[in-house]
Order: structure tokens, then sequence, then C-alpha cells
């Protein structure tokens, strides 16, 4: 599938060499000052003079928003206001716009329909993208939906979602980018450039530890400082500074006893002090607890006011300023911060259009498809049983509602996109149940499988009668069995299972026909406890508006699956850190929970407030099972190819940086695109092995060439505490060439020098 259409050819343009897309980002995440960074100390000067003219009501105006729902035709709120996520009210006189705010992770969201009949083009989930790879895939998807906020009148999208994969079973994990640190960094900087392009505040979330929904409001994410820097805030402070996000958005939940949006250590001390950051922070919307505490911490804007207990940044914060308690310079700081973001994205200057502008959605979609294309995972191909025999001339799909469409993740990234839902079910329980439904996109794996084979007889069962279902395949020359795991922000899914019997399905299809496959249309890993007995299996993630088109593209050949996996997908339940979502039990019956706590001089930690321990510390995913001596059902970063590659020649630079160079040939019969990986560990195994770069290389038959791949040094290095920066030790590395964390060549030792990194 090519781009087209000019918004895909100036993003084409942006496209590196091979040693260069290797080396780039790298580069740039470890140049903090140059480049955009530089804007945003221009943009706080400006900010500066800004604010000297500001009245003390039109900065305490600034400093908190309103969710529209909840206001929208009251007496006294502004005309302009219209269902969305946010608005803040602008200063004209001065040229401050108005702040109109979308969510944003995979498109320009309408969740329940608040905006009766506006669609907009749906991304693949979060982890799709990561699947690529390929930070041009991750800046073209930010650019379309920055410039489709701009065309519906929005210019701040509350997009960039980075929290790391700590879980399998998070009902958030496809809205992020992973489990690792480096890729997921990378990943968010680049989708948050291209949202910014359009003179758009792209966000970057969730600081930090918002690594479940179960009882994301009252839990206290527990991990020490080095761990933390090593991990989830390193994926953050990789982000911003690829990204220069105009906002970051703190979480809900509790970071080492402190919520997140008034916590000091994190806003303050880390985000502004150590990593420089000059925009603003805004809160979650119904994540702020206090006036005083969280002003004085570091928080600038309360976000979608209506929904938390009070308004803490309208009059009580007033009073605080009267009366001392927050200085009336830091309410000039808190200001100050949002008019920075705010001018450095460019959407001061680039004012927005009074109504909605056209939008080339056939252009944008073909940005999808391409995205979901490059982040499909081929996890197993015996035999060769894709791509689909062309010869085949019966083929049937079960399951899955694959003969109307491809399901898609709920809660604030839900996407109402072009086509409309075929496939819209609302909640009737559970904490998702007012903003989310349970939503497909119309873009069916059945007519796109008829489009490309026209001569082939193509059938659907729905599969719910699993003997009618393997009777089908029994009489079809290929099986294709499509199963389902929905998951949504706001509730955790309780089983890594398949749902709704789909284990026995597949099960009965394989016994009928061996020729089958299995896609997965899922939010993350799920247990596979048939794989044994079937040939074929892909992850389609949440594939997005064009996922039919996408999935029959790889499924036929016409696109060679190139995706691998961000995300680590366990061969049980056991295997992960916490064999079971935490706190599921205590929320499910508060009282007994409560009286089980404070009961025998137990601890008092009620309901209301319980801690979430990390054992895990840095070795998050495949470094907790390489720690472990774990082998999971599927390895992060693996993926197959219809093309074959292989690696040779490996030359090796240490001293100060380390570098490694080698060829790469397909020695395949098609063109396929590889993804060879570069994982490190000390030779005296204080950590497991990490992944500090990655290449990704398109290859015609017999072609090779040589990649170079400089390692990012911070996930070289450990955290120290005393000095506050990242410190290399002197000594021996082992480097390996990985088609995964769990297949990996190696290609020798290095000695590298001590190194501080600031």
């Amino acid at each position: 599938m090519r781009f087209k259409g000019p918004l895909i050819a100036a993003l084409l343009a942006t496209s590196m060499s091979v040693a260069l897309q290797a080396q780039e980002p790298a580069a740039r995440a470890s140049q903090a000052g140059s480049g955009p960074a530089a804007s945003m100390s221009a943009a706080e000067a400006r900010a500066e003079r800004l604010v000297e003219q500001l009245t003390r009501e039109e900065k305490l105006r600034l400093v908190h928003g309103y969710f529209p729902p909840f206001v929208i035709g009251k007496p006294g709120m502004p005309t302009d206001i219209i269902p969305s996520a946010g608005y803040v009210p602008g200063v004209p006189r001065l040229g401050i716009p108005t702040l109109r705010e979308s969510d944003a992770s995979l498109g320009v969201a309408n969740q329940v329909e608040q905006r009766k009949g506006d669609v907009a083009t749906a991304l693949p989930s979060s982890l799709a993208t990561a699947a690529s790879f390929d930070p041009t895939i991750a800046y073209a998807g930010g650019a379309m939906i920055g410039a489709e906020a701009r065309a519906k009148t929005f210019n701040v999208l509350l997009a960039g979602g980075v929290n790391l994969t700590r879980d399998p079973w998070n009902g958030r994990n496809f809205e992020y980018l992973g489990e690792d640190p480096l890729l997921a960094g990378r990943m968010a900087g680049e989708s948050i450039r291209g949202v910014q392009s359009n003179g758009i505040v792209s966000t970057v979330k969730h600081l930090a530890l918002n690594s479940q929904e179960t009882g994301r409001m009252v839990l206290n994410a527990k991990l020490g400082e080095a761990a933390l820097r090593e991990s989830d805030l390193l994926a953050f402070q990789i982000a911003i500074e690829i990204g220069q996000p105009g906002s970051v958005m703190c979480a809900y939940n509790q970071v080492n006893g402190d919520y997140a949006c008034e916590n000091r250590h994190l806003l303050t001390d880390v985000l502004r002090t150590d990593w420089g950051y000059k925009g603003f922070v805004m809160s979650d919307w119904g994540a702020v607890h206090s006036t005083v505490k969280a002003a004085n911490a570091g928080l600038d804007q309360q976000s979608g006011q209506e929904l938390d207990k009070a308004l803490y940044f309208g009059a009580p914060l007033a009073k605080a300023v009267a009366d001392g308690t927050v200085a009336a310079a830091q309410l000039d700081t808190m200001v100050r911060r949002i008019l920075t973001g705010v001018i450095a994205s460019g959407a001061m200057d680039r004012p927005l259009s009074a109504t909605v502008q056209p939008i080339d959605y056939a252009a944008h979609a073909d940005v999808a498809q391409r995205a979901a294309e490059a982040g499909i995972v081929l996890l197993k191909n015996e035999r060769n049983m894709l791509p689909l025999a062309r010869t085949a001339k019966r083929i049937v799909l079960i399951g899955g509602h694959a003969d109307l469409g491809v399901l898609s993740g709920g809660g604030s990234s839900q996407v109402r996109s072009v086509g409309g839902a075929p496939i819209e079910i609302p909640l009737k329980s559970g904490a998702a149940a007012s903003f989310a439904r349970l939503t497909y996109h119309a873009s069916s794996p059945l007519q796109a499988f008829r489009k490309l084979a026209p001569d082939v007889v193509v059938e659907f069962i729905d599969g719910g009668d699993h003997a009618a279902a393997a009777a089908a395949a029994k009489k079809a020359d290929i099986a294709i069995v499509f199963a389902t795991q929905w998951q949504t922000e706001a509730q955790d899914t309780e089983t890594l299972a398949l749902p709704d019997g789909q284990d026995a399905l597949i099960e009965a299809v394989a016994t009928a026909n061996p020729r089958m496959a299995v896609v997965l249309e899922t939010g993350g890993p799920v247990l596979m406890p048939w794989l044994d007995r079937v040939p074929a299996v892909i992850e389609a993630w949440y594939p997005g508006q064009r996922g039919g088109e996408a999935i029959a593209n790889v499924l036929f050949g016409a696109v060679n699956p190139s995706g691998r996996l961000p995300i680590t997908f366990p061969a049980a339940a056991e295997q992960a850190p916490r064999p079971a979502p935490v706190g599921l039990e205590r929320l499910k019956d508060p009282a007994a929970a409560t009286a089980a706590a404070n009961s025998g001089g137990g601890s008092g930690v009620t309901v209301d407030h319980f801690p979430v321990d990390y054992p895990e510390g840095s070795n998050v995913g495949y470094r907790w099972y390489e720690a472990k001596a774990q082998k999971p059902l599927f390895a992060f970063g693996h993926g197959l190819s219809y093309a074959k590659f292989v690696y040779s020649k490996p030359i090796l630079s240490g001293g100060k940086e380390m570098t490694i160079r080698f060829t790469i040939k397909n020695v395949g019969k098609v063109a396929g695109i590889d993804v060879p990986q570069i994982y490190t560990r000390p030779a005296d195994g204080r950590w497991p092995a990490r992944l500090v770069g990655y290449a990704r290389v398109d290859l015609q038959p017999g072609a090779s060439t040589e990649v170079t791949v400089t390692a990012e040094p911070r996930i070289l290095a450990d955290w120290s505490e005393a000095a506050r920066r990242f410190e290399i030790a002197s000594g021996r590395y082992r480097v390996e060439i990985g088609r995964s964390a769990g297949d990996r060549e190696n290609a020798g030792e290095i000695q590298l020098e001590a190194r501080a990194i600031r």
C-alpha cells in the first residue's frame, strides 16, 4: 500500500535512510536543548511579556478549564463551547486563544457521539504503531490527527500516551506503546511532533506510573527512584526531548505517597529541574485533590474541573494567592508555562477557523491503513501456511464479526470513524459505562477478501455454533478464525483468556481443517492453549478503520508482514510480575476488603488507598522474563516475514559510546522489511539484556546493506541517586543482534569508558 495525497507526500519527505533511521532519533534524544528546545526558550520569553500584561482575573481564568458536556447551555457559559473534552477561555485583547481540547490517542475522539454526525479517521491502536518500530509511521499518524483536529476547530490534543506496559491486562495497554522505554519514548516523541506540526498543542501522558486501570484513582504506585528513572520516566524523558510537547498531563494515581498531580518530586524536581521542561502541566480529568499543595507542587492547569470534587483552581486559588499560601509569583509561573506551551506549539500564531474545514478523509484513511499494515505481527507460520494460496477455491472466515468490521478499543480514545459503526453496544455497568461502547469500525475483512480474490468463494459464519463452524471449515480449502478481546479505559481485563468460548471454537476448527489460521484482534497479550494445533497466527491488534483491508493484504501477501511485538506475550498469567489485576477483588467488595485490612492489627489500608509494588523495578517486560529465566509464549520484538534475512560481519566500537555496524541480507524470494534489534548486557550480569537500538530495513530479494546503530547511552547506564544523573560504568559489555528479545546472535564484547550523562 502506498501513501498518496498532498499530506502523505509531505510526510514521505521526512523518510530517512537506513543508517539515519537507526541513529537519528537516539541522537536527537541525546541533544536536549537544540532545535525545538530553543524555540521553547523563545516562547518562554514571549510568554513572560504577556504575563506582565494580564490582570489577575485573566490569569486565574487560564489555569482551569470546563468539561463541556456538564456546562453547555448553562447561564453565563461561552457560546462557542462544543461537546468535547475541555474548554479554557482565552484572552482576546492579547491574542491568547481559547483552548479547545479533544481526546486524541487514535484520532479525534467523539466517544458516545456527543457531536452528532461528526466522524474522524481512526488509526489502529498505539500498540500497532509501536509494533511498526517505524518513527515515520508514528509521525504520519500524529500529523494526520493534528490536521483533522485543526479542521474540526481543536487546538489541544490529549495525545502522546507513553506509560509502559507493566501488567498484560491493563485495560489501556492498547493506547500505549509497549514495555520498552526506548521504543515507547521514540515513537511517542515522533507522534507528538506530528501532531504539533499543525500548530496544535499535544500532551504527553500520563505522568507517571499509570500502569493499570483498576483503582487508578486511589492506588499508590510504589517504585524506587533509580528503577523509575531507568524505565517509565526515561520513556517520558525521551518522548519530551524528541516531541517537545506543549503540555504534560499528570496521572490519576499516587506515586510513592503523593497524587501525581500534586507530586512535587515528579512535577518540579524531575520535569522542570532535571529535564528543563518549560511547557505546562495539565491534570487528567478528575485527578486534582487540592489547591495549595497542587499549585505549589507544579500543577499549572486544572482540566475538566466539573469532574473534580471542587473547583480547586478557581475561587480557592484566588483566595490562596490573596492570603499568600500560593505566592502571586507562582500564579505568574503557572500562566507563563501555559502560554509557553501554546506559543511553542504554534497554536498562538495559527488561529483556528471559526467553522469546520474540509478534510481529505481518503488520504487520511491511507495513513491509517499503512499504520495497520506496518504493525500487524505474523506470530507463527508453519509450513508456509501464509500467504494464502492463490489456488484456494473456497475460504471460510469464522467469528469476530468479520463480515461487518474490525474491533476498536473503548474509552476516551474511541473514534467514531468514517464509514460509521456497524456494531455499537452500550455498556450496562462498570467504570467505563458512561463513556465507552463496544464498537466496531466499518472495515469488513469479508469484503476485503472478496475484493482481493474475486475468483475465490469466500464465505462467513459467525462461529456461535462450534459444530456448524467446524462443518463449514471442513468444506473449505482454508479456514480463518477471527478472535477478539475487547478492552477499555477505566477497567482492566480480568483474565488473559479469550472470552466467550473462542478457545473452544478455534480447537473445533483446527480439528476439522488443519489448513487454518487465527487472526487476533486484541488490546494486548492473550493466552493461546490451541497454539500447537494452529499453523498460522497473526496479531492484528485493533487495526483501525481500514483494518479489514490491512488484514486481507497481509494474509494474501500483497503486503509482507513486518510488525514486531512491542509487548511480551506470556505463556501463563503466573509469569507476569503480578499474576492478577491488583486491587480487583478489593474494589469488587470494598467493605470486606477494608474490614480485612483493618482487622487483627492490620495496616489500616482501606479500599480508598491501596499500594501497588513493582518487584520488577526497571526490569519491565522482556527484562523481567530474562531476569527470572522464564520463556514467554512470544518474546518482545518477535515477528515473522515472508522473506528471510541473515546478519553478518558485525563490527563493534566502544569507548565513550557503543556503535555496531553489520550487514543484513534478504536471502528470501520476496521483498520484505526486517527489524534487527541490538541488545546489550554488562559482562558481570548485573542487569539483563536491554534494547539499546534498532533499525527498520527494506530489502529486495538478494539485496544487502550495511546498518549502523548507535546505542542510546542512558539505556547503557544506571541511575545514580546521589549524583542525580545517569552513569555508565566502565567495563565489558556483551552486544547481541536480535530478531527478538528471545532470539539473539552474539556479536561480541566491547569495553566502555565510565561516563556521566546529564
